[in-house]
């Protein structure tokens, strides 16, 4: 049972490492995320590995175990259905609802997120276009395609975000992208990898091989 906001950060952060494609997490990666000494990284992972909600080796690092993953898929779930309400409901910006969700996310009264939920009309995905994990564990699919994957004139359509960090979600407003963009590939440059787009038909503008590569799609059938 997670009963520390402190459990729960680390519980979260070994899950959100764990979806980059590492089987086991090294204490290494988890103090970075957190912004926490290897020593106390160490001292909490002993503690989690105790209550049987992560597996640990010193060598090869930490994973979650079945009751750690269900643990760490609630608090997910509260985070993104804050995030859907700041900004759905109370008018905040896209780049604004992550902090206010990592607060929020820390309320744990067992029937707030099935009510959040249904007021908000049983989202599936959040304001960045992750997935909202459900009240049964089960997480609806996201798209891994991204804007670097498509052919030129071939139509796409935004369906989430890599990069949520809040300069990038500035600068994708300052260019009208946001989840539900239709875009288009003008243009390849084989020098360094940047694209010339078109923004919901219309002439968009020059980005970098790092931006494509941060922009989650669906190809246009």
């Amino acid at each position: 049972m997670l009963k520390t906001t402190s459990e729960e950060n680390y519980i979260k952060t070994i899950y959100n490492l764990s979806r980059k494609g590492d089987d086991k997490i090294s204490v290494t990666a988890i103090a970075e995320s957190l912004g926490n000494n290897p020593a106390s990284v160490i001292d909490m992972l002993k503690k989690l590995t105790e209550k049987g909600l992560i597996e640990y080796d010193k060598k090869q690092g930490a994973r979650l175990s079945e009751n750690g993953l269900s643990g760490a898929l609630m608090i997910v779930r509260r985070h993104r259905l804050w995030e859907v309400f700041l900004h759905d409901k109370l008018g905040f910006s896209w780049d604004e609802v992550h902090d206010m969700a990592e607060q929020l996310e820390h309320v744990r009264n067992p029937d707030l997120a099935d009510r959040l939920e249904k007021f908000l009309g049983f989202p599936k995905y959040d304001p960045h276009g992750d997935p909202i994990p459900q009240a049964d564990g089960k997480v609806p699919t996201a798209s891994t395609c991204t804007l670097i994957d498509t052919e030129i004139n071939q139509n796409c359509m935004v369906t989430g975000i890599k990069d949520t960090s809040a300069v990038f979600l500035q600068y994708l407003e300052q260019l009208n992208i946001t989840i539900g963009t239709k875009l288009t590939v003008k243009e390849k440059i084989s020098y360094d990898n940047s694209m010339r787009i078109d923004i919901n038909n219309e002439k968009g503008a020059s980005v970098s091989k790092k931006f494509a590569e941060n922009i989650l799609i669906e190809l246009a059938k």
